[in-house]
């Protein structure tokens, strides 16, 4: 394992004090919010009382299924990304990143497509996973018509990375698709919803993600389901057989309660027979991508290359 910008660490580790002083101050979140408290979470979830800029040039649209897209297309398209979004299952939206998925479309020359999937707990499993196994069939059978090309990439941020494998692993099983889309971006993803030993032992850290924080949203998107249920390949991809998939961008920081997921993600997507490029960011906590930080930018730099050009 290579640990990446131990040069920010002193800056990592300051913002993330911070973070933890900031959130002793708020309530802890409860193990299950009442819809008042779900819909004031999902408000306040990164912006506070700053909602998210949403873009002009940024369209909604329909596809087939009827699940909702947002799409970004710069005026050059050498490929498109299909993005899902974050938010553990039950948070975001896809206008939630207009303005970083905006730089992303016209730096790396990429059409954008970001998914609209029903959230938990009113929709839990599988509605969100169906959502966007339709919008991946629908770029797979129509991006050449909609877009000019062929070039599919896939990923996402925590729940957006867990639905990423997901959709991959549906499009092998379920029509035999393989090969459709050449790469995968996979964010600081939970794999294992019955916990890894880092997820287990991470405790009650005030950071964005922590162990209770975890037991709480796999609780609103898997309702009902034990440990073992949710060992269920289907459910987490830490457990299915990975023969097939692409190359893949693995990214986790050190102060992760999901370290272990992308670790073991990788080691199994190498002995697979794919490459997975594993960065391990020193002092990052989950969804460091969020906010103003050095490691942020160079993360985003990462990205854009690694789209650019695989």
């Amino acid at each position: 394992m290579t640990i990446t910008d131990e040069d920010c660490l002193a800056e990592t580790l300051a913002f993330n004090e911070q973070f933890e002083a900031a959130a002793a101050s708020r309530p802890a979140r409860g193990q299950t919010p009442s819809a008042s408290t779900l819909a004031l979470l999902r408000r306040n979830r990164v912006g506070g009382d700053t909602p998210p800029v949403r873009l002009a040039h940024a369209q909604g649209r329909v596809v087939e299924g009827g699940v909702k897209v947002r799409t970004f297309v710069p005026d050059r398209v050498d490929g498109v990304y299909l993005h899902i979004h974050g938010g553990g299952w039950a948070f975001g939206s896809a206008d939630g990143q207009d303005e970083r998925l905006w730089r992303l479309a016209v730096q790396a020359r990429l059409a954008v497509v970001s998914v609209e999937y029903r959230l938990a707990p009113e929709h839990p499993f599988p509605a969100g996973p169906d959502d966007c196994e339709a919008a991946a069939r629908w770029l797979v059978e129509h991006a050449a018509t909609e877009f000019g090309t062929e070039r599919l990439l896939i990923g996402g941020e925590s729940a957006g990375a867990h639905l990423s494998v997901v959709t991959l692993l549906r499009l092998r099983d379920r029509h035999g698709i393989t090969g459709a889309f050449r790469a995968a971006n996979l964010l600081f993803g939970p794999y294992d919803l019955s916990m890894t030993p880092s997820q287990r032992s991470f405790g009650s850290r005030r950071l964005l993600s922590n162990t209770d924080s975890l037991r709480s949203t796999y609780g609103l998107f898997t309702p009902g389901m034990g440990a073992e249920q949710r060992r269920d390949p289907e459910v987490s991809p830490l457990f299915a057989n990975l023969a097939g998939l692409p190359p893949a961008r693995i990214v986790i920081g050190t102060e992760d309660p999901l370290l272990d997921d992308s670790l073991f993600l990788a080691g199994r997507w190498q002995a697979a027979g794919a490459p997975a490029q594993l960065g391990v960011v020193a002092g990052a906590m989950h969804g460091f991508t969020l906010f103003p930080l050095t490691i942020t930018e160079r993360e985003h730099q990462r990205e854009r290359d690694f789209l650019a050009t695989v």
